[in-house]
């Protein structure tokens, strides 16, 4: 058996369990980089595509996103302007809300995405889309995090979110409430985007018998995957965990005085 064909064949293993471990979503350029990451192995994406190809694997296609704006509608302060970026974490945060049915009900899910890594840092569910819900995610968001001065979360115009009980709660905890236009996606562009994520590589996958389930099951994919794992090609091909870890590395350290 010749050099090559070893290595192929290493190179495959490899691509079979990276495939896996990313729970069968990554296509040939996240598996490129996740080579190089993991295995410091050096692979042409079209060596990649076709291992794949042979093996049966597949990466998971991102929905498309669509979006109507209404007019004539009178707005709060959209403080984001579609510039979904932050220099630094705890800059720039944005929320939503999206449900999924299983056999007994629905589950809604609201998550709240930090703009500089991706990473979510706050999560909530329930059954209901209520003000609890959404309460809640920030709560978390703020036990998990020290908010600095000036963040900014930004949300649509969900009743969730223009309601008196969450603008309370954006005052308590000093955060800065932004809306984008109503009835356009574009102008949560960041949240839309994770939820095609979700809907594409957990979601959509099987049919959920129960509400717990799916609960424990989105929860387990934001906590133990999508944070953790999924790599980014918008962040270098890094986890959002990874890639705040990196940030907070090359920081210059507090002079003591």
């Amino acid at each position: 058996m010749s050099t090559r064909t070893i290595r192929r064949i290493v190179v495959a293993d490899e691509i079979s369990r990276i495939h896996a471990q990313s729970r069968g979503t990554y296509g040939k350029r996240r598996i490129k980089a996740a080579l190089l990451a993991e295995c410091e192995m050096i692979v042409n994406h079209k060596l990649v595509a076709s291992i794949m190809a042979e093996r049966g694997l597949f990466g998971l296609p991102r929905r498309k996103r669509r979006g109507h704006p209404m007019l004539g509608v009178s707005t709060p302060a959209d403080l984001v302007n579609r510039a979904f970026s932050a220099a630094r974490p705890n800059q720039l945060w944005c929320t939503d809300i999206t449900e999924h049915p299983a056999r007994d009900g629905k589950v809604y899910c609201c998550a709240i995405l930090d703009c500089f890594s991706k990473k979510i840092v706050g999560r909530a569910f329930s059954t209901s889309a209520d003000t609890v819900l959404v309460n809640n995610a920030v709560n978390m968001a703020m036990l998990e995090r020290t908010a600095s001065t000036g963040l900014i979360l930004h949300a649509d115009h969900g009743t969730q979110f223009t309601s008196w009980s969450f603008g309370e709660n954006l005052r308590r905890h000093r955060l800065l409430p932004s809306f984008g236009t109503v009835g356009d996606c574009f102008d949560n562009a960041a949240m839309e985007s994770f939820w095609g994520r979700m809907q594409t590589e957990l979601l959509n996958t099987r049919k959920w018998p129960t509400t717990l389930e799916l609960t424990i099951a989105m929860a387990d994919w934001i906590d133990n995957f999508y944070n953790t794992e999924r790599r980014h090609s918008y962040l270098g091909h890094l986890s959002p965990s990874e890639y705040e870890t990196l940030w907070l590395d090359i920081q210059p350290s507090p002079q003591l005085s």
